[in-house]
């Protein structure tokens, strides 16, 4: 089947199960997978205009509900995290989508930028799982799971939230959340990411927050911040005629729907995996597609 807009002809099952594949897994981790598809586009596929990032982020409007749907349905979803994400980020999408057509069009520069942000993304995972505690012997899979999905707040306003989960009191400032998630939106922006595969990380590394409450938030973000950035760069393809800048609508249709059905099965196991587990796949497929594309760049 051949792709107009993009330029790619590939068999229509093929974007289905790529992204179902990498949405099961990337899910549980509250991200969508899209720092995954984005490498497969234009590695495998050929796909290397600017477009290819609008296209990405129509993948994650699709693919995304069907997760946040499962966080809610189970009450694994922290709703000032939540808030502060989308606040803090939607306006720095509008500047990463401008960058990327302004001065990232030449694919060989693109390549650059997306290895140094996996490269970030997989050292901090990296870091994390070795720095994270062994669970006591004796302790039951199954029952920490059921007291893993249950999330009481204590504290919620402009300055800091505080909940328990878990058994555990964690607190996070709300303002250094805005500020941080400003940064990823402008990096996601331009990645085509919708910035959860990056702020997800940074939320469980350096605030210390589980990455089972974690991920809820982050696919809301990347959700909201998606919508907006397809809509941008839908507005840049009317100022910019001399380059493909709008989704191709079709194949990220393809990429969406398998990313749809392989989000909530994700979402829906994740409790009976552990985070390093997931973190563990994470990290192999970030650091190994980085070093592929920082190595291509210098040779």
């Amino acid at each position: 089947m051949f792709f107009p807009v993009s330029g790619v002809e590939v068999n229509p099952c093929t974007p289905f199960i790529v992204a179902f594949i990498v949405s099961f897994f990337t899910s549980m981790g509250g991200v969508s997978g899209a720092f995954l598809l984005l490498p497969f586009q234009v590695s495998v596929l050929g796909y290397t205009t600017p477009s290819v990032s609008s296209t990405n982020q129509l993948y994650n409007i699709i693919a995304t509900p069907s997760g946040v749907y499962r966080y809610i349905k189970e009450k694994r979803m922290l709703w000032p995290l939540t808030w502060a994400v989308i606040i803090g980020t939607l306006p720095g999408v509008f500047i990463g989508a401008w960058v990327r057509i302004k001065y990232l069009p030449d694919p060989k520069n693109f390549k650059l930028f997306v290895g140094t942000v996996l490269c970030y993304i997989g050292c901090q995972l990296f870091l994390d799982i070795t720095k994270k505690k062994v669970p006591k012997k004796g302790s039951n899979p199954l029952q920490a799971a059921r007291d893993e999905s249950t999330i009481r707040m204590v504290t919620s306003n402009i300055k800091q939230v505080v909940f328990t989960f878990g058994g555990q009191t964690h607190t996070f400032s709300t303002l250094a959340v805005y500020a941080v998630c400003f940064l990823v939106g402008v990096v996601g922006g331009i990645y085509g990411i919708g910035g959860g595969a990056i702020v997800a990380p940074f939320f469980v590394v350096i605030i210390g927050l589980p990455v089972h409450v974690v991920a809820g938030a982050a696919l809301m973000g990347t959700f909201i911040t998606s919508v907006a950035g397809v809509a941008f760069y839908q507005y840049f393809s009317l100022i910019y005629s001399d380059g493909a800048v709008a989704p191709d609508w079709a194949l990220g249709l393809l990429f969406g729907c398998g990313g749809f059905c392989g989000m909530y099965l994700g979402a829906r196991v994740q409790k009976f995996v552990s985070g390093r587990a997931i973190k563990s796949i994470l990290c192999g497929c970030v650091l190994f597609v980085s070093a592929k594309y920082i190595g291509g760049y210098f040779l």
